[in-house]
């Protein structure tokens, strides 16, 4: 048996009575994308008892996260005058190594970027003393212990904690927007119209919740801001107008690996929300999902030498085999040297995070209806642009 969802008034009214505040702000532009991506929930996602109530509990968190960030800019508009240096945003096909790049980048002192926790409970709760996020904290923690106890082997798919840097993926889903609700649940009509709509409206509203953030933090301010998500492959435009002055470090692993491993993820991810996962169904989503917005990407590049300027291509081998090389050549990019305190955090960070401490992540292309043959010839295109050397 499949549970839905109640509709948007009512989701609104709970975020109303959890929050005691009224006002979602004047342009309400959001009421489309949460309206295209319940229905899709409702119709497609089949949730379990747990599913609905975790992901009521995800939209009216949404919106409660919109009044929040509404009364603040009305009680602070000086947040919206915060100075943000975003230097860097890393981008690629998921499980292509831009995890541990970004992680990496975050060692050094003069780097800061969004933290697990937070890009749950990006907004003060009432009442909150400045400084003192720790009720947010634990909130994020259920949130992450709830993750573990589903999902045993999520460590060795994706390791994270509540403290360490992660992306914003989550924070772009409070606009109801990203990628973000199609890795945890069955959404293909959502998915095929995200895939046509514009993004730039949820990365306005990125650019405020990282000046809200950092307000928050006033130790962030003299920092410079590395994102980093492969939702950016399906918003490039987006993403490129709202940070101009920052390098797009993409990096690449061959999709023939990538996009199994990703398959794996989310199909363990569904697990959360619904007890029914099609995995051949998952398998050809995905291939062609990633395919897509990479073609896109590229067009884009190549129809701009401006563009294309500011990308620096990174690949997954040449980060393990030295990952300090490739943070050097970031750090150039972005217009910064790599000093030596730089060096012995990041060599600190490696050390305390070697791969060796945790079980491997295991997939099989079979079980997604898969194979090495169909994926190379979907991935041809990406594959001959990224190793000529190999595929040319």
């Amino acid at each position: 048996m499949s549970h839905s969802l109640p509709d948007i008034p009512t989701l609104m009214e709970e975020a109303r009575a959890a929050t005691g505040l009224a006002d979602f702000g004047e342009d309400d532009w959001w009421r489309e994308p949460l309206s295209i991506q319940l229905d899709s929930i409702n119709r497609e996602a089949r949730l379990n008892e747990s599913g609905a109530i975790t992901q009521r509990a995800r939209l009216v968190g949404a919106l409660a996260n919109r009044l929040r960030i509404t009364d603040a800019l009305k009680r602070h508009p000086e947040i919206r005058d915060e100075p943000l240096q975003v230097s860097a945003v890393l981008l690629g096909l998921p499980r292509t190594g831009t995890t541990m790049l970004h992680r990496l980048l975050h060692a050094s002192p003069g780097i800061t970027a969004m933290r697990w926790w937070e890009t749950h409970y990006p907004a003060a709760f009432p009442g909150e003393e400045p400084g003192d996020p720790s009720a947010r904290r634990a909130a994020a923690k259920q949130i992450f212990d709830h993750m573990l106890a589903t999902i045993p082997d999520l460590m060795s798919i994706h390791p994270m904690s509540l403290d360490q840097p992660d992306e914003e993926l989550t924070v772009i889903d409070q606009s109801f927007m990203g990628t973000a609700a199609e890795s945890f649940l069955w959404l293909p009509s959502y998915a095929a119209w995200l895939e046509q709509a514009d993004q730039t409206s949820a990365y306005r509203e990125l650019i405020v919740w990282l000046k809200y953030m950092q307000w928050q933090d006033p130790a962030r301010r003299g920092q410079t801001w590395v994102l980093k998500s492969p939702n950016h492959i399906t918003a490039t435009a987006a993403a490129l107008a709202a940070f101009p002055d920052a390098v797009f470090v993409m990096t690449h692993r061959d999709p023939v690996r990538s996009v199994p491993s990703y398959c794996s993820m989310v199909s363990s991810l569904y697990r959360m929300s619904s007890d029914e996962a099609d995995l051949a169904a998952i398998g050809r989503h995905w291939q062609h999902r990633w395919a897509h917005g990479a073609r896109r990407l590229f067009a884009l590049r190549d129809a701009d030498p401006a563009v294309e300027a500011r990308f620096l291509d990174v690949r997954y081998d040449e980060s393990v085999k030295d990952p300090l090389a490739q943070a050097r050549r970031v750090f150039a990019r972005m217009g910064r040297e790599l000093t030596d305190e730089d060096e012995i955090a990041m060599r600190g960070w490696l050390a305390a995070n070697a791969r060796d401490g945790r079980p491997a992540h295991r997939y099989d292309l079979e079980r997604f209806g898969l194979s090495e043959e169909s994926l190379a010839e979907t991935y041809g295109f990406y594959r001959r642009r990224i190793w000529p050397e190999r595929f040319g």
